[in-house]
Protein backbone atom coordinates (compact mmCIF):
# COMPACT_ATOMS: atom_id res chain seq x y z
CA UNK A 1 0.00 0.00 0.00
CA UNK A 2 1.19 3.30 -0.66
CA UNK A 3 1.54 5.79 2.18
CA UNK A 4 1.80 9.30 2.30
CA UNK A 5 5.00 11.40 3.23
CA UNK A 6 5.16 14.19 5.55
CA UNK A 7 7.70 16.54 6.08
CA UNK A 8 6.79 18.23 9.16
CA UNK A 9 8.17 21.93 10.04
CA UNK A 10 5.97 24.77 11.90
CA UNK A 11 3.96 26.69 10.32
CA UNK A 12 2.83 30.59 10.36
CA UNK A 13 -0.25 31.14 7.81
CA UNK A 14 -3.75 31.59 8.40
CA UNK A 15 -5.24 31.40 5.15
CA UNK A 16 -8.24 33.53 5.15
CA UNK A 17 -11.01 33.09 2.11
CA UNK A 18 -14.56 34.78 2.47
CA UNK A 19 -18.27 33.26 1.80
CA UNK A 20 -21.76 33.97 1.25
CA UNK A 21 -24.75 32.52 1.09
CA UNK A 22 -26.12 29.29 3.19
CA UNK A 23 -26.28 25.98 1.62
CA UNK A 24 -28.91 23.30 0.04
CA UNK A 25 -28.30 20.35 -0.76
CA UNK A 26 -28.28 19.56 -4.58
CA UNK A 27 -28.60 16.13 -6.74
CA UNK A 28 -26.59 13.70 -6.00
CA UNK A 29 -23.54 13.89 -8.18
CA UNK A 30 -21.65 11.48 -10.51
CA UNK A 31 -19.19 8.79 -9.01
CA UNK A 32 -15.25 9.50 -9.83
CA UNK A 33 -14.27 8.65 -13.10
CA UNK A 34 -10.53 8.17 -13.69
CA UNK A 35 -9.62 10.13 -17.30
CA UNK A 36 -6.10 8.45 -17.25
CA UNK A 37 -4.61 4.55 -17.31
CA UNK A 38 -5.13 3.14 -13.98
CA UNK A 39 -1.54 1.72 -14.28
CA UNK A 40 -0.11 5.35 -14.59
CA UNK A 41 2.67 5.26 -12.11
CA UNK A 42 3.40 9.60 -11.04
CA UNK A 43 4.06 11.36 -8.02
CA UNK A 44 2.77 14.63 -6.50
CA UNK A 45 3.63 16.76 -3.71
CA UNK A 46 0.99 19.26 -2.11
CA UNK A 47 2.70 22.02 -0.24
CA UNK A 48 0.84 23.89 2.86
CA UNK A 49 1.07 25.86 6.23
CA UNK A 50 -0.81 22.86 8.62
CA UNK A 51 1.69 21.25 10.42
CA UNK A 52 -0.16 17.84 9.63
CA UNK A 53 -3.12 17.24 7.23
CA UNK A 54 -4.89 14.18 8.11
CA UNK A 55 -7.63 14.78 6.10
CA UNK A 56 -5.41 15.41 2.96
CA UNK A 57 -3.59 12.48 3.08
CA UNK A 58 -6.99 9.98 3.54
CA UNK A 59 -7.75 11.93 0.52
CA UNK A 60 -4.45 10.85 -0.97
CA UNK A 61 -5.66 6.96 0.22
CA UNK A 62 -8.85 6.93 -1.49
CA UNK A 63 -6.89 8.76 -4.87
CA UNK A 64 -5.14 5.29 -4.83
CA UNK A 65 -8.26 2.96 -5.10
CA UNK A 66 -8.04 4.83 -8.52
CA UNK A 67 -4.38 5.10 -9.29
CA UNK A 68 -2.58 2.46 -7.09
CA UNK A 69 0.40 3.13 -8.44
CA UNK A 70 0.30 6.57 -7.63
CA UNK A 71 2.73 8.20 -4.59
CA UNK A 72 1.48 11.49 -3.45
CA UNK A 73 3.10 13.59 -0.22
CA UNK A 74 2.14 16.57 1.75
CA UNK A 75 4.47 19.00 2.68
CA UNK A 76 4.46 21.25 5.57
CA UNK A 77 6.64 24.43 5.06
CA UNK A 78 8.36 26.66 7.54
CA UNK A 79 7.17 30.42 7.46
CA UNK A 80 4.79 29.51 4.11
CA UNK A 81 3.21 33.07 3.46
CA UNK A 82 7.10 33.92 2.64
CA UNK A 83 8.94 30.79 1.03
CA UNK A 84 6.40 29.71 -1.59
CA UNK A 85 6.82 32.12 -3.91
CA UNK A 86 10.39 30.79 -3.85
CA UNK A 87 9.60 27.26 -3.39
CA UNK A 88 7.42 27.04 -7.16
CA UNK A 89 10.84 28.26 -9.26
CA UNK A 90 12.86 25.95 -7.61
CA UNK A 91 14.30 22.63 -8.76
CA UNK A 92 11.81 20.35 -7.38
CA UNK A 93 8.34 22.57 -6.96
CA UNK A 94 5.44 21.44 -5.29
CA UNK A 95 2.41 20.22 -8.03
CA UNK A 96 -0.34 21.13 -5.56
CA UNK A 97 -0.08 24.37 -3.15
CA UNK A 98 -2.18 26.25 -0.18
CA UNK A 99 -3.29 29.77 -1.46
CA UNK A 100 -5.81 32.77 -0.14
CA UNK A 101 -8.11 35.26 -1.11
CA UNK A 102 -6.41 37.71 0.52
CA UNK A 103 -3.06 37.05 -1.25
CA UNK A 104 -5.12 37.48 -4.57
CA UNK A 105 -4.18 41.57 -6.00
CA UNK A 106 -1.05 41.62 -3.39
CA UNK A 107 2.11 42.41 -5.21
CA UNK A 108 3.69 40.38 -3.24
CA UNK A 109 1.92 37.27 -4.47
CA UNK A 110 2.23 38.13 -8.08
CA UNK A 111 4.75 35.04 -8.91
CA UNK A 112 2.29 32.33 -6.86
CA UNK A 113 -0.79 33.59 -9.54
CA UNK A 114 1.48 33.50 -12.45
CA UNK A 115 2.50 29.93 -11.55
CA UNK A 116 -1.18 29.12 -10.49
CA UNK A 117 -3.04 26.83 -13.54
CA UNK A 118 -6.46 27.91 -15.01
CA UNK A 119 -8.54 25.44 -12.83
CA UNK A 120 -11.95 26.76 -14.71
CA UNK A 121 -10.54 25.52 -18.17
CA UNK A 122 -13.38 23.63 -19.28
CA UNK A 123 -10.80 20.58 -20.71
CA UNK A 124 -9.83 19.90 -16.97
CA UNK A 125 -13.31 18.55 -16.12
CA UNK A 126 -13.28 20.29 -12.54
CA UNK A 127 -16.78 20.73 -11.70
CA UNK A 128 -16.99 23.72 -9.67
CA UNK A 129 -20.33 24.00 -9.10
CA UNK A 130 -20.90 21.81 -5.62
CA UNK A 131 -19.26 24.81 -4.42
CA UNK A 132 -21.09 27.78 -3.24
CA UNK A 133 -20.65 30.15 -5.92
CA UNK A 134 -19.86 33.28 -3.64
CA UNK A 135 -16.91 31.24 -2.37
CA UNK A 136 -14.87 31.42 -5.45
CA UNK A 137 -13.08 34.08 -6.34
CA UNK A 138 -11.64 35.18 -10.13
CA UNK A 139 -8.98 36.87 -11.70
CA UNK A 140 -9.58 40.24 -13.31
CA UNK A 141 -9.71 38.12 -16.01
CA UNK A 142 -12.64 35.74 -14.94
CA UNK A 143 -10.52 32.41 -14.29
CA UNK A 144 -10.69 30.18 -11.83
CA UNK A 145 -6.93 29.89 -10.07
CA UNK A 146 -7.88 28.78 -6.80
CA UNK A 147 -10.46 26.42 -4.83
CA UNK A 148 -11.61 26.55 -1.30
CA UNK A 149 -11.30 22.65 0.64
CA UNK A 150 -12.20 24.21 4.23
CA UNK A 151 -14.48 27.24 5.90
CA UNK A 152 -14.86 28.60 9.26
CA UNK A 153 -17.91 31.19 10.72
CA UNK A 154 -18.81 32.99 14.28
CA UNK A 155 -21.48 30.95 16.44
CA UNK A 156 -21.66 28.53 19.47
CA UNK A 157 -21.27 25.01 20.42
CA UNK A 158 -24.15 23.30 22.22
CA UNK A 159 -24.69 20.51 24.51
CA UNK A 160 -27.64 18.64 22.67
CA UNK A 161 -27.95 16.35 25.61
CA UNK A 162 -28.30 19.59 28.16
CA UNK A 163 -30.87 20.77 26.10
CA UNK A 164 -33.14 17.63 25.83
CA UNK A 165 -32.33 17.40 29.67
CA UNK A 166 -34.13 20.72 30.34
CA UNK A 167 -36.77 20.06 27.42
CA UNK A 168 -35.87 23.15 25.71
CA UNK A 169 -35.26 24.11 22.18
CA UNK A 170 -31.69 25.62 20.84
CA UNK A 171 -33.27 29.21 20.37
CA UNK A 172 -33.66 31.27 16.95
CA UNK A 173 -33.91 34.70 17.90
CA UNK A 174 -32.67 36.84 20.56
CA UNK A 175 -36.21 36.91 22.46
CA UNK A 176 -35.92 33.16 22.30
CA UNK A 177 -31.99 33.59 23.53
CA UNK A 178 -32.92 35.06 26.76
CA UNK A 179 -35.87 33.41 28.04
CA UNK A 180 -33.99 30.04 27.16
CA UNK A 181 -31.01 31.17 29.03
CA UNK A 182 -33.22 32.18 32.06
CA UNK A 183 -34.95 28.74 32.04
CA UNK A 184 -31.54 27.09 32.07
CA UNK A 185 -30.56 29.37 34.89
CA UNK A 186 -33.59 28.38 37.24
CA UNK A 187 -32.39 24.60 36.30
CA UNK A 188 -28.98 25.34 37.63
CA UNK A 189 -26.83 26.61 35.00
CA UNK A 190 -25.18 29.63 36.19
CA UNK A 191 -23.67 30.78 33.15
CA UNK A 192 -25.67 29.43 30.39
CA UNK A 193 -23.44 30.61 27.84
CA UNK A 194 -19.46 30.84 28.32
CA UNK A 195 -16.56 31.65 26.02
CA UNK A 196 -12.84 33.03 26.51
CA UNK A 197 -12.96 36.70 27.70
CA UNK A 198 -10.54 38.09 24.45
CA UNK A 199 -10.63 40.33 22.42
CA UNK A 200 -9.87 38.18 19.69
CA UNK A 201 -11.95 36.89 16.86
CA UNK A 202 -13.14 34.11 18.57
CA UNK A 203 -13.10 36.00 21.87
CA UNK A 204 -16.93 35.34 22.64
CA UNK A 205 -18.21 38.88 23.02
CA UNK A 206 -17.05 39.27 19.11
CA UNK A 207 -18.27 35.84 18.41
CA UNK A 208 -22.04 37.13 18.79
CA UNK A 209 -21.89 40.86 17.88
CA UNK A 210 -19.36 40.88 14.96
CA UNK A 211 -22.21 39.03 12.73
CA UNK A 212 -24.98 41.49 13.02
CA UNK A 213 -22.40 44.41 13.20
CA UNK A 214 -21.18 43.26 9.54
CA UNK A 215 -24.67 42.95 8.85
CA UNK A 216 -25.24 46.47 9.73
CA UNK A 217 -22.30 47.50 7.45
CA UNK A 218 -23.48 45.54 4.17
CA UNK A 219 -26.68 47.21 4.36
CA UNK A 220 -25.06 50.75 4.76
CA UNK A 221 -22.66 50.55 2.62
CA UNK A 222 -22.42 54.35 1.76
CA UNK A 223 -20.26 54.14 5.24
CA UNK A 224 -17.65 51.70 4.14
CA UNK A 225 -15.11 54.38 3.33
CA UNK A 226 -15.56 56.37 6.24
CA UNK A 227 -15.39 52.93 8.26
CA UNK A 228 -12.37 52.41 6.48
CA UNK A 229 -10.81 55.60 7.63
CA UNK A 230 -11.30 55.43 11.06
CA UNK A 231 -13.50 58.83 11.54
CA UNK A 232 -15.17 58.68 14.82
CA UNK A 233 -18.50 59.21 13.35
CA UNK A 234 -18.52 56.53 11.03
CA UNK A 235 -18.33 54.42 14.37
CA UNK A 236 -22.06 55.33 15.19
CA UNK A 237 -22.81 52.29 12.97
CA UNK A 238 -21.53 50.36 15.73
CA UNK A 239 -24.30 50.91 17.92
CA UNK A 240 -26.83 48.51 17.35
CA UNK A 241 -24.33 45.60 17.98
CA UNK A 242 -22.68 47.24 20.96
CA UNK A 243 -26.16 47.72 22.02
CA UNK A 244 -27.29 44.17 21.58
CA UNK A 245 -24.36 42.92 23.04
CA UNK A 246 -24.71 45.04 26.28
CA UNK A 247 -28.26 43.14 26.81
CA UNK A 248 -27.16 40.00 26.18
CA UNK A 249 -24.82 40.55 29.04
CA UNK A 250 -27.15 42.32 31.01
CA UNK A 251 -29.65 40.05 30.38
CA UNK A 252 -27.52 37.37 32.80
CA UNK A 253 -27.11 35.22 29.95
CA UNK A 254 -23.60 34.93 30.72
CA UNK A 255 -21.31 35.32 33.79
CA UNK A 256 -18.31 37.29 32.37
CA UNK A 257 -16.24 37.12 35.97
CA UNK A 258 -17.15 33.12 35.43
CA UNK A 259 -15.98 32.68 32.06
CA UNK A 260 -12.51 34.84 32.92
CA UNK A 261 -11.61 32.96 36.04
CA UNK A 262 -12.43 28.90 33.75
CA UNK A 263 -11.34 29.71 30.14
CA UNK A 264 -8.00 31.06 29.89
CA UNK A 265 -7.98 31.06 26.16
CA UNK A 266 -9.87 31.15 22.91
CA UNK A 267 -9.54 27.77 21.93
CA UNK A 268 -8.12 24.85 23.91
CA UNK A 269 -9.04 26.19 27.35
CA UNK A 270 -12.38 27.02 25.43
CA UNK A 271 -13.25 23.76 24.68
CA UNK A 272 -11.78 22.09 27.31
CA UNK A 273 -14.59 23.84 29.66
CA UNK A 274 -17.11 22.89 27.62
CA UNK A 275 -16.63 19.38 27.74
CA UNK A 276 -16.83 19.09 31.51
CA UNK A 277 -20.85 18.96 30.58
CA UNK A 278 -22.17 21.42 32.43
CA UNK A 279 -22.28 24.57 29.88
CA UNK A 280 -25.16 24.41 27.66
CA UNK A 281 -23.48 26.97 25.48
CA UNK A 282 -20.35 28.44 24.32
CA UNK A 283 -19.27 31.23 21.47
CA UNK A 284 -16.59 30.73 19.58
CA UNK A 285 -16.08 30.02 15.95
CA UNK A 286 -15.34 26.96 13.61
CA UNK A 287 -12.21 26.96 13.95
CA UNK A 288 -12.72 25.71 17.64
CA UNK A 289 -15.34 22.98 17.04
CA UNK A 290 -11.89 22.25 14.83
CA UNK A 291 -10.08 20.82 18.00
CA UNK A 292 -12.94 18.89 19.71
CA UNK A 293 -12.37 15.83 17.91
CA UNK A 294 -8.84 15.62 19.03
CA UNK A 295 -9.81 16.65 22.65
CA UNK A 296 -12.79 14.24 23.03
CA UNK A 297 -10.46 11.73 24.76
CA UNK A 298 -7.99 14.20 26.64
CA UNK A 299 -10.99 15.15 28.41
CA UNK A 300 -11.90 12.58 31.59
CA UNK A 301 -15.31 14.39 31.52
CA UNK A 302 -15.85 13.93 28.36
CA UNK A 303 -14.73 10.10 28.23
CA UNK A 304 -16.73 9.30 31.34
CA UNK A 305 -19.71 11.61 30.27
CA UNK A 306 -19.92 11.70 26.34
CA UNK A 307 -22.90 13.75 25.40
CA UNK A 308 -24.03 15.22 21.91
CA UNK A 309 -22.91 18.71 20.80
CA UNK A 310 -23.68 20.83 17.54
CA UNK A 311 -22.91 24.06 15.91
CA UNK A 312 -25.29 27.03 15.75
CA UNK A 313 -25.27 30.63 14.15
CA UNK A 314 -25.86 32.74 17.40
CA UNK A 315 -29.22 34.34 17.56
CA UNK A 316 -28.47 37.75 18.36
CA UNK A 317 -30.92 39.55 15.95
CA UNK A 318 -34.43 39.79 16.44
CA UNK A 319 -35.34 37.81 13.51
CA UNK A 320 -32.48 35.09 13.75
CA UNK A 321 -28.72 34.82 14.01
CA UNK A 322 -26.18 36.06 10.98
CA UNK A 323 -24.26 33.44 9.29
CA UNK A 324 -20.83 35.14 7.93
CA UNK A 325 -18.67 32.40 7.06
CA UNK A 326 -14.48 33.10 5.89
CA UNK A 327 -12.46 30.33 3.97
CA UNK A 328 -9.51 28.75 5.99
CA UNK A 329 -7.62 27.45 3.14
CA UNK A 330 -8.09 27.11 -0.89
CA UNK A 331 -5.73 24.84 -3.03
CA UNK A 332 -3.91 25.97 -6.85
CA UNK A 333 -2.18 23.99 -8.97
CA UNK A 334 1.02 24.69 -10.36
CA UNK A 335 0.80 25.06 -13.78
CA UNK A 336 4.72 24.36 -14.02
CA UNK A 337 3.90 21.04 -12.21
CA UNK A 338 6.17 17.52 -13.95
CA UNK A 339 2.76 15.97 -13.69
CA UNK A 340 0.42 18.66 -14.17
CA UNK A 341 -2.26 15.93 -15.63
CA UNK A 342 -2.05 13.84 -12.74
CA UNK A 343 -2.20 17.22 -10.37
CA UNK A 344 -5.28 18.43 -12.02
CA UNK A 345 -6.44 14.70 -12.04
CA UNK A 346 -6.15 14.93 -8.29
CA UNK A 347 -7.95 18.05 -8.37
CA UNK A 348 -10.74 17.02 -10.40
CA UNK A 349 -11.01 14.15 -7.56
CA UNK A 350 -11.40 16.43 -4.71
CA UNK A 351 -13.73 19.08 -5.86
CA UNK A 352 -16.74 16.99 -5.20
CA UNK A 353 -19.40 17.01 -2.14
CA UNK A 354 -18.23 13.51 -1.34
CA UNK A 355 -14.44 14.39 -1.11
CA UNK A 356 -14.51 17.58 0.46
CA UNK A 357 -16.76 16.70 2.79
CA UNK A 358 -15.08 13.89 3.83
CA UNK A 359 -12.31 16.14 4.29
CA UNK A 360 -14.17 18.67 6.21
CA UNK A 361 -15.36 16.50 8.62
CA UNK A 362 -12.26 14.79 9.34
CA UNK A 363 -10.53 18.19 9.68
CA UNK A 364 -14.28 19.00 11.63
CA UNK A 365 -14.44 22.66 9.72
CA UNK A 366 -17.15 23.50 8.16
CA UNK A 367 -17.48 22.47 4.42
CA UNK A 368 -17.02 24.71 1.31
CA UNK A 369 -19.76 22.69 -0.40
CA UNK A 370 -23.60 23.04 -0.67
CA UNK A 371 -24.20 20.29 1.58
CA UNK A 372 -24.33 20.89 5.53
CA UNK A 373 -25.66 17.58 6.31
CA UNK A 374 -22.57 15.68 5.29
CA UNK A 375 -21.07 16.42 9.01
CA UNK A 376 -23.70 16.41 11.84
CA UNK A 377 -21.76 18.86 13.95
CA UNK A 378 -22.75 21.57 11.12
CA UNK A 379 -26.20 19.75 9.82
CA UNK A 380 -28.11 23.02 11.56
CA UNK A 381 -26.48 25.33 9.15
CA UNK A 382 -28.37 23.95 6.43
CA UNK A 383 -31.69 26.35 7.54
CA UNK A 384 -30.08 29.35 8.05
CA UNK A 385 -32.40 31.98 5.99
CA UNK A 386 -30.99 33.22 2.65
CA UNK A 387 -31.34 36.80 3.09
CA UNK A 388 -29.01 36.43 6.47
CA UNK A 389 -25.98 34.74 5.01
CA UNK A 390 -23.58 36.76 3.70
CA UNK A 391 -19.47 37.19 3.55
CA UNK A 392 -17.09 39.32 5.39
CA UNK A 393 -15.81 40.56 2.01
CA UNK A 394 -19.09 41.85 1.00
CA UNK A 395 -18.57 44.42 4.20
CA UNK A 396 -15.58 46.02 2.66
CA UNK A 397 -13.95 46.26 5.71
CA UNK A 398 -10.43 47.08 6.09
CA UNK A 399 -8.23 44.89 8.59
CA UNK A 400 -7.74 48.23 10.97
CA UNK A 401 -11.74 49.21 10.84
CA UNK A 402 -12.34 44.88 11.64
CA UNK A 403 -9.98 45.16 15.01
CA UNK A 404 -11.40 49.03 16.11
CA UNK A 405 -14.89 47.24 16.20
CA UNK A 406 -13.59 43.62 18.29
CA UNK A 407 -11.72 46.07 20.60
CA UNK A 408 -14.66 48.29 20.97
CA UNK A 409 -16.95 44.80 21.72
CA UNK A 410 -14.09 43.76 24.00
CA UNK A 411 -14.36 46.97 26.14
CA UNK A 412 -18.58 46.58 26.10
CA UNK A 413 -18.36 43.62 26.96
CA UNK A 414 -16.15 44.31 29.94
CA UNK A 415 -17.75 47.04 30.86
CA UNK A 416 -14.47 49.38 30.42
CA UNK A 417 -16.58 51.22 28.37
CA UNK A 418 -20.09 52.34 27.82
CA UNK A 419 -22.00 51.98 24.31
CA UNK A 420 -21.70 55.69 23.60
CA UNK A 421 -18.29 56.08 24.85
CA UNK A 422 -16.87 53.28 22.43
CA UNK A 423 -18.86 54.80 19.73
CA UNK A 424 -17.70 58.13 20.12
CA UNK A 425 -14.12 56.85 20.44
CA UNK A 426 -14.23 54.77 17.19
CA UNK A 427 -10.60 55.07 14.83
CA UNK A 428 -8.33 55.34 18.52
CA UNK A 429 -9.71 52.21 20.55
CA UNK A 430 -7.09 49.61 21.60
CA UNK A 431 -7.30 46.32 22.52
CA UNK A 432 -6.28 44.57 25.66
Amino acid sequence: MKKTVRMLFSLTLAGLFLLQGCGGKQDTEASFVPKYDKEAEFSLTVAGSYSNFESLEAEFERFYEYYPNASLQYVAMDDYNNVISGALVNSEPPDIFMTAGWMMGNDAYKGVFDACEVLSDPSLGIDCSCIRESLIRTTGSGDIVMLPIFTTSYGMLVNMDIFEKEGLKVPTDFKEFTEVCAKLKAAGYSSPVMGAVKSSGAGLFNAFSYPMYAYDVIRNSDKIEALNALEPAAGELMRPALQRLREFIDSGCVDVAKCAAEITDDYNSVIMRFFEGDVPMVLGTGDVVSGTAKRESKSDAFSQHPFKYRFFIAPSGDDGGYFINSVNICFSVNKNSRNLDMSNEFMRFLISRKELGNMAGLKRLITPTDDFSLDAVYSALDGVSEDRCFSDKQTGLSDPAVWQFRAAAYAVGNGKMTVDEAVARYGSISGE
